[in-house]
Formats: C-alpha cells, sequence, structure tokens
C-alpha cells in the first residue's frame, strides 16, 4: 500500500501528516503543526502533524453529517463487508502498524503486536453484526396485528480516543458505531497522531465512503471540545481520565447527547493463602508492569492475606529485578518508556508520596543508565505495608507502581478492593472454588478474573467499569452497538379496522 499521507521519509527532515475530511487528505486551515516524538528517544521525531482547529473540526463534522444519509441507507451487511475488508488489511500491515506503534507510543512489541490485534478482532466481530444487529418481534396483545423493534444510528459520532492503546482503542468505539449506521468524526490523542493516521489511511483503502470516516488532529481544547458542544454531535464516545470525562458528561448533557464514557481504574490483585503464589506473582507482574502500568485494567494493588504477605513481596521484588528496561524494538526488552515527560514527573510525585505512607522496596527513581536517559523511563516499582486508604492506595498513578496492602482474611480483602471510587478490574488467586465463587459476586467491578492478572479482557465480552470508571455503556461485545443505535418499535395493524391498544377490551 502506497501511504497517502507520506511514509516516513530516510532524511532528517520529519513528514507533515494531514487530517483526512470527506475522503480527501487535507492541511488544517491555521497551517499549525505539532510534531509527535518517540518516547523511548525524544531524539526522534516521528512527524508533524496538524493541530487542528475549531475550523477544521466544524468542516469535519459537517462532512460526516452530508455522508450520514448514504450511509445510513447502504444495507448493514453491505457495511459490514467494508469492515471485513479494513480487519483483512489491518492483518496484512499488522507487523508495520505494531512497529509503528512501539516507535510511537512505546509499549514493547509484542504487546503492540496485541493492540493491532485487538484491532483486528473487533473489526471481524462487528463485521458480523451488519448480518445480525438484533431487534425483537413479540406477538401483539390485539388480533392480526404485528409488533416488533429494530435498531438505527444517531447520526455524526465523535470519537475521542487515549494514547496507550492508539489503534484498539479507536477500533472499538468506531467499529460499532460504522456498522450500524453512524459517520465518524476521530480526533486521536496528541500522543499517537501517527497511530490514527496510519489507521484511517487502512479505512480509506478498505472502501469506506468520502465523509464517513474523518480525522482531525490537534489539542483537546481547539478539536475535543468543538466535537463535545457542536449540536450536529449527538454521540460522544470518551475514553481518558475521570475528571475529563466529567467535564465532557456535563457539557454533553446540556443538549441531550448520548455520552459513553470509559474512564480510570484503580485495579486490584486478591491474593489467599491458599493461593499458587508462583502463579499469583506471573500475573500481578504482567499486569502491574506490562505497557509500563499504562492500562486502564493495570494492577495497582496486591491485597494479599498476611500470612503469605512477605512470601508474595519478596517473589514480587525478586522477578522486577529481572525486568529489561528499553525500547520496544530490542530483544529481550520487558518494559518500555512512559508516553511522556508529564508522566515520569507524575509518577514521580506519587513515589515520594508513598514513601511517607509505606515501605519502597524496589525501584522509585527514573532510569538512570546513560543509554536511556532521551527516554521517558521509570523503573518497576513496589511499595509494601500500604494501607487501604493510602493515597497510593486509592488514587490512579497511571504507571509501573505497585501497592501492596495486607489485610487479615478475605472479608478483609472484599472491603480493602471495594474500597475505591473506580470498579473496572479485579481479580483473585485462590484454590478454593467457593471463595472464588464469593469474589465474581461481590468484587465491585466490571471485570472479574479469577486466577489471572487484571488485564486480558476478550473483544466479545462487554468491556467497561462501575463507579467513577464510567457511566453504564460498554465497549467491545455486542452490547457496544447500545452506545450508537436507537431502538425503534413499530406496529402494524393489518385487521382492516380500528383497534384501540391500552384499552379495556375485555
Amino acid at each position: 500500500m502506497t501511504s497517502t499521507s507520506g511514509p516516513t521519509p530516510a532524511s532528517d527532515v520529519p513528514t507533515t501528516f494531514r487530517l483526512f475530511i470527506a475522503g480527501a487528505w487535507v492541511d488544517g486551515v491555521a497551517g499549525e503543526t505539532f510534531e509527535s516524538l518517540n518516547p523511548a528517544d525524544r531524539r526522534d521525531v516521528i512527524g508533524r502533524f496538524q493541530a487542528g482547529s475549531a475550523a477544521d473540526t466544524a468542516m469535519a463534522i459537517k462532512a460526516a453529517e452530508t455522508a450520514f444519509p448514504s450511509w445510513r441507507a447502504t444495507p448493514a451487511p453491505k457495511r459490514g463487508e467494508i469492515m471485513y475488508r479494513f480487519a483483512e488489511l489491518m492483518g496484512r500491515h499488522k507487523e508495520r502498524l505494531a512497529r509503528a506503534m512501539t516507535r510511537e507510543m512505546g509499549k514493547v512489541i509484542a504487546e503492540a503486536r496485541g493492540d493491532v490485534q485487538e484491532g483486528i478482532d473487533i473489526a471481524y466481530l462487528m463485521a458480523g453484526e451488519g448480518r445480525r444487529m438484533f431487534g425483537d418481534t413479540v406477538p401483539s396483545e390485539l388480533p392480526d396485528k404485528w409488533a416488533m423493534s429494530i435498531r438505527q444510528p444517531i447520526g455524526v459520532a465523535g470519537i475521542i480516543t487515549p494514547w496507550n492503546f492508539p489503534m484498539a482503542i479507536p477500533c472499538w468505539k468506531m467499529m460499532p458505531a460504522l456498522v450500524t449506521g453512524n459517520t465518524v468524526v476521530f480526533k486521536p490523542s496528541s500522543d499517537t497522531p501517527h497511530c490514527a493516521t496510519l489507521l484511517v489511511e487502512l479505512m480509506a483503502e478498505a472502501g469506506f465512503p468520502p465523509g464517513t470516516v474523518n480525522l482531525v488532529t490537534g489539542s483537546g481544547e481547539a478539536v475535543g471540545n468543538t466535537i463535545v458542544d457542536s449540536p450536529d454531535v449527538p454521540v460522544i464516545s470518551f475514553t481518558g481520565s475521570s475528571a475529563t470525562g466529567k467535564s465532557i458528561a456535563e457539557r454533553a448533557g446540556r443538549r441531550l447527547k448520548r455520552v459513553s464514557l470509559e474512564l480510570g481504574g484503580k485495579n486490584g490483585v486478591v491474593v489467599l493463602r491458599d493461593a499458587d503464589l508462583e502463579l499469583a506473582t506471573d500475573g500481578i507482574l504482567w499486569s502491574a508492569f506490562g505497557t509500563t502500568g499504562q492500562r486502564c485494567t493495570a494492577c495497582s494493588r496486591v491485597i494479599v492475606e498476611r500470612a503469605v504477605a512477605d512470601d508474595l513481596v519478596k517473589r514480587l521484588a525478586d522477578r522486577a529485578k529481572t525486568l529489561k528496561l528499553g525500547y520496544g524494538l530490542d530483544a529481550g526488552v520487558d518494559v518500555g518508556p512512559l508516553i511522556n515527560p508529564g508522566a515520569v514527573e507524575k509518577v514521580g510525585r506519587y513515589v515520594e508520596i508513598g514513601r511517607g505512607e509505606g515501605e519502597l522496596v524496589i525501584g522509585g527513581t527514573a532510569a538512570g543508565d546513560a543509554a536511556l536517559a532521551h527516554g521517558n523511563f521509570f523503573s518497576p516499582t513496589i511499595f509494601s505495608g500500604i494501607k487501604p486508604m493510602d493515597r497510593i492506595g486509592q488514587e490512579e498513578i497511571f504507571g509501573p507502581v505497585l501497592s501492596v496492602i495486607p489485610v487479615d482474611d478475605f472479608d478483609a480483602a472484599i472491603t480493602a478492593l471495594n474500597q475505591t471510587r473506580y470498579g473496572l478490574s479485579a481479580s483473585i488467586f485462590t484454590r478454593d472454588v467457593n471463595t472464588a465463587f464469593r469474589a465474581m459476586r461481590d468484587f465491585e467491578a466490571g471485570i472479574v478474573y479469577v486466577n489471572a492478572g487484571t488485564t486480558g479482557a476478550e473483544t466479545h465480552l462487554p468491556f467497561g467499569g462501575w463507579k467513577e470508571t464510567g457511566n453504564g455503556h460498554r465497549e467491545a461485545g455486542h452490547a457496544a452497538i447500545e452506545t450508537y443505535t436507537e431502538w425503534k418499535s413499530i406496529y402494524v395493524d393489518f385487521s382492516g379496522r380500528l383497534q384501540r391498544a391500552q384499552i379495556d377490551n375485555q
């Protein structure tokens, strides 16, 4: 495939990428750009991207609005066929996409491949919805009368995505929006605009009609706010911080928009005295330090029975010492960089808070290796002796910091796990099936794992959380289409006479 916005050149002059509006790659009206940098080496400029303005965003919204009637009228199975082609293209370009993601976002290459695969999986799943998208056909209470319900698209969907899953999450949102007949205005994180551009290039190649998918890079203030406040964007899907999500909900609520929010997490792993501690160690390390702790499902709390707490902490520390930091394309690297210098500063602030709340077991510093000096690296960090309500046990850090919270028994573990304003993912390690089922019932989280870490959700089940993790909508799974469709109930009376429903005809 030939890149419509240009490959990264061999010279030292970075490519300038464009917006995608109404089926064409265009410059922003203001002519302003920003750079995307490799978080493993900030000297590596990936490209320059349009700093989209409110005017650019308005044009994208208009393009999506213009394309909507035709796209809505396209039979859903035909919409699904285009989505199948897109999934096939992603599969064909998987390695190229994954390597570009590692360079721009920082996650190690194996994880980047998994990120792309999630996009492929949800594209295939939602393509199939083009031939399902079930409504209900039910008996009428009156004779010679037909009763049924159908789903219909809402209109222009504003898609606002984060940087940590720069291909999977846009696909989680755009695929159900598009297969149900909505058009899209897509604003990616300014930390990963290249990943978004590569994704939209493939969507255009797959055959999505002009105006169906529109990409506007730029700031949340200029682009995101314009999408949220526009009267012509009736549905918003956002993944990001709880603070930003609350602001979006407040502003969108003034126009009674449909809003789907996937927000913060403070996920916990419960380890009981009967657990397989080696298995628990594997699950915790992967959940805490995979993606450098930059997942909304990352494990940041381990709630462990005191009888095995010291043993578990030692196992975790011994294993964490062996984790290799570095550029995710280099062989043997386990942990990549944080996304930007601000993230390094934030993690550092929380480490200082943790020093006053518990015992620092390992880590606690930005990586000092000279080879990593130009990257945003922070060493895997573990604190022990943390109390359930301590700040590092309650607040989302979004980095490689793990708090170990000792408790007396399972009941205390449930209390500690649930004493947080978030409720995305939780897990338990135990050999007792009765206890496992109690946990499945009593954990206040949208996702629960037994004898596994807190990460690893699959695309064919609903993804989302309770409390301040979101507002009740779900991504992935068949439930994803709920966000982007309205129900319509239809009655057909073929009796040839007026029949009055909701009248006592007895």
